[in-house]
């Protein structure tokens, strides 16, 4: 099969899976469990009307993003001829086709290939009509730009990253590979400057822009995150708790909550210890290495978080779509896990949620199933960019290894 045909069918495979998407969320073909649109026709859409009275949404507790989420909750009023919901999902639809075309154009060429293309095809309807129904498919829209820019703009990246992480925070983490010297320094310093500037614009044009900090300090334990399994199993020997909706999903309250929550917190400090001793100890930095290690990072913080929303998962198929442009990613497994980790979420929601609330047989095994996935990937993506940039990199005693420090794969051109 030739590059141009692989092209023609990847986004023929494509248009018919979104067109079934878009069916969904409009409800043309009604799917069983939870009907995941209410969170745009009713709760995005009031949030768009707080946002233009001039001010953030900050007694409500479910608002929990970044002031740039505002851009996000507004973009429906690009296109007043449709009704708020109608013109989200198809802004949705733009940004998914922005990434395929994205990839595709990435995947051309020497040491390139459309495989990454391939898991954003695969990858969106796996999670069902959950990706177009929050606006998560924008944000891994800017972080998947972000890291194919970067292999040659490096200031690029940085200005795309920042506005990534005031639109969900974990854009910030695509920095994290960023080979070390000039790229780095460009990169990092673009993101700061970028994100000073947004935020003091955001803070003093609107009352609340930092309200999001403390309603999410204040999130528990939710029932699909890994720490929630204590609970789906305590449940089965007559832990006196319950689930209930609290800050916007639904969390287990009860005894030993707040130590699990504490837990998971702890867990995501051992993550990022790992992460900066990795940055610390890598010595070659490849062309794949910031897809690679953005992957990575992503994973840890999604695995230990206290919250794995469906949603999350979009972000692991984006990250490892970009990571499998590159023929020499180590992320292939990895990616692949996460694949059938998305096929699983969205098995327990929305189509199987009502046994995941309530704890039982089906809803424990499909936890245990998907979460038990992410751990795998997780742990196998770090081995792979530990071997791959630090023990592989000692091992061959370049010249790279011996001075400590990364080399660039592409050119700098900004």
């Amino acid at each position: 099969m030739t590059g141009s045909t692989g092209a023609r069918l990847a986004v023929a495979v494509w248009a018919l899976t979104r067109v079934a998407l878009l069916l969904c969320v409009t409800k043309v073909i009604t799917l069983p469990g939870p009907d995941v649109t209410s969170d745009v026709s009713v709760i995005y859409h009031g949030w768009s009307e707080v946002l233009k009275t001039g001010t953030f949404p900050q007694s409500d507790v479910t608002w929990q993003y970044p002031p740039l989420a505002a851009l996000a909750v507004l973009s429906p009023a690009l296109l007043p001829f449709l009704d708020y919901a109608s013109a989200f999902y198809v802004l949705a639809f733009v940004c998914d086709l922005l990434v395929l075309g994205l990839l595709l154009y990435a995947g051309r060429g020497d040491g390139r290939w459309p495989a990454g293309a391939w898991v954003w095809v695969a990858g969106v309807p796996l999670l069902g009509t959950t990706a177009y129904a929050r606006y998560d498919v924008m944000v891994t829209a800017v972080a998947v730009a972000a890291l194919l820019a970067g292999l040659r703009h490096p200031r690029v990246l940085g200005v795309l990253a920042a506005v990534g992480a005031l639109l969900k925070v974990w854009p910030a983490l695509i920095l994290a590979g960023t080979a070390r010297g000039r790229q780095t320094r460009l990169a990092w310093t673009a993101a700061a400057v970028t994100a000073a500037g947004l935020l003091a614009v955001c803070t003093l044009a609107m009352p609340g822009a930092l309200a999001f900090l403390g309603f999410q300090r204040d999130r528990g334990t939710e029932v699909e995150s890994l720490g929630a399994l204590v609970f789906h199993v305590a449940r089965q020997f007559g832990w006196q708790g319950r689930v209930e909706l609290h800050y916007g999903s639904m969390e287990f309250l009860g005894p030993h909550v707040p130590l699990v929550s504490t837990l998971a917190l702890g867990l995501s400090v051992l993550a990022f210890g790992w992460l900066l001793l990795w940055r610390l100890r890598a010595r070659e930095f490849g062309v794949s290495t910031p897809a690679d290690a953005a992957f990575t990072a992503v994973l840890l913080f999604t695995t230990t978080s206290r919250v794995i929303s469906p949603q999350y998962m979009l972000w692991l198929v984006g990250l490892a779509a970009v990571c499998l442009v590159f023929r020499d990613s180590r992320m292939v497994l990895p990616a692949g896990l996460v694949l059938v980790a998305t096929g699983v979420t969205q098995w327990e929601f929305p189509l199987g949620f009502v046994h995941v609330v309530t704890s039982d047989a089906t809803g424990v095994t499909l936890m245990f199933l998907r979460n038990g996935l992410l751990v795998a990937a997780t742990l196998i993506a770090c081995r792979r960019l530990w071997r791959q940039t630090v023990t592989g990199a000692a091992r061959e005693g370049g010249p790279a290894a011996r001075s400590g420090l990364g080399r660039a794969a592409e050119p700098v051109a900004s």
